[in-house]
């Protein structure tokens, strides 16, 4: 699950794949702000077929929390 987070990661932000880890931090690390929130969500929702509910998404502060929660909610890799 990590690997496709980290691809849409990628493609979605344009940032280093080196940057993106379990620990990196969405804003203070890859420089997302709220639009790129939004982009990031759809993209993971258009991948991997699941809804992110708005009130989920502001909770995701680090790239785990993405893939923890997508992996307690079965989306598929």
């Amino acid at each position: 699950m990590f690997e496709k987070v980290k691809e849409i990661i990628v493609d979605t932000l344009s940032c280093d794949a080196e940057k993106v880890t379990m620990e990196a931090r969405l804003a203070e690390d890859l420089e997302a702000d709220s639009l790129d929130a939004v982009e990031l969500n759809m993209a993971i929702e258009d991948e991997l077929g699941v809804a992110i509910p708005d009130e989920k998404l502001a909770e995701f502060k680090t790239v785990g929390d993405i893939v923890n929660y997508l992996e307690e909610n079965g989306a598929e890799a």
